[in-house]
């Protein structure tokens, strides 16, 4: 049986913005896996101070560094702070999450395993109702049946890792089909196409966007089904005001066949 000690070379790099509350639950859930991995990357879109001293807290809790990556709140930055925490990564492998997901305790070994050459990958996730969040929120709490009251698409909940490479071709060529709350990358990789293209502002299409350029340099796009799952934490739905311009740089991505990043990680580096 492999040690929760064990350390592997992934960077594990998670998103947040002012949800304290959802980031402790992530950060539980991050200390119980089976496998750790190198280190912890919160990329933290301008939070307040609640969630410093959060982190600070839980660095005396981590076997790993846990590094926090800010950025001054000016709206709706995520590909920004994405490349500025993948440009602090020191691990080879690249797994991003957001942080309002509770994490299944192989999630690690899971993405660890599946690792592929000439290839990304992105999860699906588990969601959970409103009163179920807030129960688990209240109660600082990880554990989450399949059969409690609350729990959506439960099957996407069902670990079945023994046919998870037998479903890696699931909606593979469809571009709109990513979850950026659960993606993975080597990192030269993601540095070969110089990160995310931070013209994308506010909700919408920057992973998509990663993707189509992914898939223009070469690499194939992997579904992970019954492996490496998350459970949602319900939040209300974000603004979409700026989507329509989104769908618009995602078009010329997929029209173009646009590789680099006009406006990514090489500012950080």
């Amino acid at each position: 049986m492999t040690s929760k000690k064990k350390k592997i070379d992934i960077s594990l790099v998670v998103s947040t913005y002012n949800w304290p509350s959802a980031l402790r639950l992530c950060l539980m859930s991050i200390l119980e896996q089976t496998m750790m991995p190198r280190e912890v990357i919160i990329a933290d879109d301008g939070s307040e101070l609640e969630t410093t001293v959060l982190l600070e807290e839980f660095k005396n809790k981590f076997p790993i560094p846990l590094v926090h990556v800010w950025q001054k709140d000016n709206g709706f930055q995520l590909a920004r702070i994405r490349n500025k925490a993948m440009a602090k990564a020191k691990g080879e492998y690249i797994v991003q999450i957001d942080g309002d997901l509770i994490l299944h305790k192989s999630f690690v070994r899971d993405h660890f395993k599946f690792r592929k050459e000439k290839s990304f990958v992105t999860g699906s996730r588990v969601m959970l109702s409103k009163e179920l969040s807030e129960r688990l929120l209240a109660n600082q709490i990880i554990k989450v049946s399949l059969f409690s009251k609350g729990v959506s698409n439960f099957f996407n909940g069902v670990r079945m890792p023994f046919i998870a490479r037998r479903m890696e071709r699931y909606r593979n060529r469809d571009v709109m089909y990513v979850r950026g709350c659960n993606m993975a990358f080597w990192k030269r990789d993601i540095f070969a196409v110089n990160g995310y293209n931070e013209s994308f502002v506010g909700w919408g299409r920057e992973d998509n966007d990663i993707a189509v350029r992914l898939n223009n340099a070469g690499l194939k796009k992997r579904a992970m089904k019954h492996a490496g799952i998350v459970f949602h934490i319900f939040h209300t739905i974000k603004s979409r005001a700026d989507l329509e311009e989104n769908d618009i740089l995602l078009k010329q991505a997929i029209e173009n066949g646009i590789i680099l990043s006009p406006k990514g990680l090489d500012q950080y580096l």
